[in-house]
Order: C-alpha cells, then structure tokens, then sequence
C-alpha cells in the first residue's frame, strides 16, 4: 500500500509544498499560493501539471470544500457531517462513485477513510517521527490524488478553526 508524507497545517503555510512517498521521493506538489487570496490549493505532479484543484466553498454548510479535476468537474465535495468531542465524521460526496466516510480524532491526524464499509486509507502521524508530519496509507486501487485532496482539505478546515 502506497504511504505518502504530508506537513501538517500545509494550507496555513501559503507556500509550496512536496508530498513524498515513502522512500522519501518528492511525488506531488501542493501550490498552496492561491490561498492567500481564496480558499485554493492546487496538487500538481512533478512535472507541473495540475491533477485536482481544492477550493473552499461558501455554502450553508460552513465547512466544505470542493476537488475538482483539471477540467474545473467537481470530482468530490467534503463536509462535516456530524460533531462530537473527540471524534468528527466527514463525508466525501463524489458524483461517480459511492460517498467516502472519514472517522476518527482528525485534529490529531489519526483517522480512517471508508467506501460502503471497507476501510480505503489510513491519517496516523504514528509512522513518523519528524514533528508536524503525518502518513497518509492508501489501499491498492484508489484514487491516490483524491484521497491525499481530501486528508489535505481536511488538515486545512481543522487547522483554520484550531489556529
């Protein structure tokens, strides 16, 4: 199962970002320079090429935000679905395939992400040891780019109403 590390509070930063795979090897960009003016971050491969855009949307939900594809099609909106103190569940609304349910403490970054039931990716920050970093492990045949979006969204919305 591919594990990618990511830096926590990535979006707060408002600079450029790698995401590395697990032998330390850069694999994504994160153009977190939009955000200082909206709400956008832009995951691109090494090569510069954009493979999602996420952006914050104003909705009556207060917390969401929407990946889109290269083209500017949705692929997936996150949003909070139900608060309790230590466990937040999320949901991931994608158009063409069932919704994704994240659970667990993602203040901490200790979280799973499930489809109909099976678990499809792991949030710990267990893996590393390096300060402000977390893992992100994803099942064989998923959609690395989406879920890396949706822990990235996520960590963003968490850390705006933390800081």
């Amino acid at each position: 199962m591919p594990t990618y590390q990511v830096r926590e509070k990535m979006l707060s930063i408002g600079d450029d970002l790698w995401i590395e795979n697990d032998a330390g090897e850069r694999v994504f960009k994160v153009d977190g320079k939009a955000l200082r003016v909206r709400k956008t971050m832009v995951f691109e491969d090494t090569e510069g090429r954009e493979l999602c855009k996420i952006q914050g949307r104003v909705l009556r939900v207060r917390d969401s935000m929407e990946v889109e594809d290269p083209d500017g099609e949705r692929i997936a909106m996150i949003k909070k679905a139900v608060i309790s103190p230590l466990r937040e569940r999320w949901v991931v609304d994608r158009p063409d395939a069932p919704d994704l349910k994240v659970q667990g403490n993602v203040l901490d970054h200790e979280y799973e992400i499930e489809e109909e039931g099976r678990k499809v990716a792991e949030v710990s920050k267990r893996w590393f040891r390096v300060r402000d970093t977390y893992g992100v492990e994803i099942a064989p045949g998923q959609d690395d780019i989406l879920v890396l979006a949706v822990a990235a969204a996520i960590d963003a919305m968490t850390s705006d109403r933390a800081g």
